[in-house]
């Protein structure tokens, strides 16, 4: 068993990745850091996991890096502190599975990647959909040539974000298109299978709503590919929920909705001229399934797809698309082709689990 230890145990831990944990056969949480402990020994008793402590001082962080509890970390702390917590369980030689976006800036990704390489442990970023059915078999359509060449994409990305969230706070790099964005940005690059070379841009702040004075309620994004593909979305805080993709090629088109929550299973339809194919895939545990896809690649030795490049790839998107939004101009995005993507080996059928502790305090937002 690869044994985890969870680094921030709010919203995300306690609904997501901890009950995901249970529905593996390769992996365990052994350990919490947490600046709560009374939450995080509230969680550790209801999860069996043995060992508790805070990110600093006597018994913290460090210490249980150095301790030998622990073979590999998940990071979910505020998107601000991902690189300092990941550069140091490196130095330790533990493997890290690190929520998106990866880091702040490409300077700290790429330090983070760095010291992976140098400690020559796995660096993770947590990209739950690439071991979900329906977006995996989604790709398979698209890259079969079932509809021919995808031509189009539009997709979006959208709920209400509770105020006070800290996804809504710019010193943690808050905002839409940093945390639902980066889901549509993912899920374009895998369907043209190249990294786009132009964004366009708009931030809406809506200045009526006090829960958007420091990050912009939502952000809109076209995105240029070498192939001539195009692809356009919208990532918000403040819309309905709505979270899908359709592409449309030279053959057909295919679409997934749900495409983007791990709430549901997916759907997925596929039309051709007047026929159109309906497929219904089973809810699975998306954070079991990435878990248990990562504790593969550690214990065969096999890098993961989904790794620091992955996720520095979808930041130099992201980073373009905020250059591009307040200027109104179109912004050159300059990032390397990449020969690895999401595919069929990596699905991950872990069973759904209710199995669960949301403490009343943890503020809701999507990992």
């Amino acid at each position: 068993m690869i044994r985890y230890a969870v680094i921030g145990a709010g919203w995300i831990s306690q609904e997501a990745f901890l009950p995901g944990v249970h529905t593996t056969d390769n992996s365990v949480v052994t350990a919490i850091v947490s600046g709560n402990t009374e939450a995080a020994e509230k969680l550790a008793a209801f999860h069996d996991v043995p060992y508790v402590c805070g990110y600093d001082g006597y018994d913290g962080y460090d210490d249980l890096l150095a301790s030998g509890r622990i073979d590999a970390v998940y990071i979910a702390l505020p998107n601000s502190l991902h690189a300092d917590y990941a550069i140091r369980a490196a130095k330790a030689g533990k493997h890290i599975l690190v929520e998106k976006p990866l880091a702040n800036t490409v300077e700290e990704a790429e330090a983070m990647i760095a010291a992976a390489r140098e400690a020559d442990v796995f660096l993770m970023t947590a990209y739950r959909l690439h071991t979900e059915p329906g977006n995996l078999d989604a790709l398979r359509c698209i890259r079969a040539g079932e509809i021919g060449k995808p031509i189009a994409v539009q997709t979006n990305f959208c709920f209400q974000n509770a105020a006070g969230n800290n996804r809504l706070k710019a010193e943690h790099l808050g905002g839409a298109l940093q945390d639902a964005g980066v889901y549509c940005v993912n899920a374009v690059r895998h369907i043209f299978g190249e990294e786009p070379t132009e964004a366009r841009a708009q931030h809406h702040w809506h200045d009526d709503d006090p829960r958007f004075t420091e990050v912009p309620a939502t952000t809109t994004a076209t995105l240029n590919f070498p192939s001539g593909g195009v692809a356009q979305f919208v990532a918000s805080f403040a819309i309905r929920e709505t979270a899908m993709f359709r592409v449309m090629g030279t053959k057909g088109w295919i679409e997934l909705d749900p495409g983007f929550r791990f709430e549901y299973g997916t759907t997925m339809r596929v039309g051709y001229d007047n026929e159109i194919e309906t497929t219904l895939f089973p809810q699975v545990d998306q954070f079991g399934g990435q878990t248990s896809y990562f504790s593969d690649c550690i214990k065969t030795g096999k890098e993961p797809v989904s790794n620091g490049e992955e996720g520095l790839a979808d930041m130099r998107a992201r980073i373009a698309i905020e250059e591009a939004a307040p200027a109104g101009k179109v912004v050159q995005i300059d990032s390397p082709a990449r020969d690895h993507y999401p595919e069929m080996s990596m699905e991950r059928r872990c069973p759904v689990t209710d199995r669960r502790l949301v403490l009343p305090k943890a503020a809701p937002y999507l990992g």
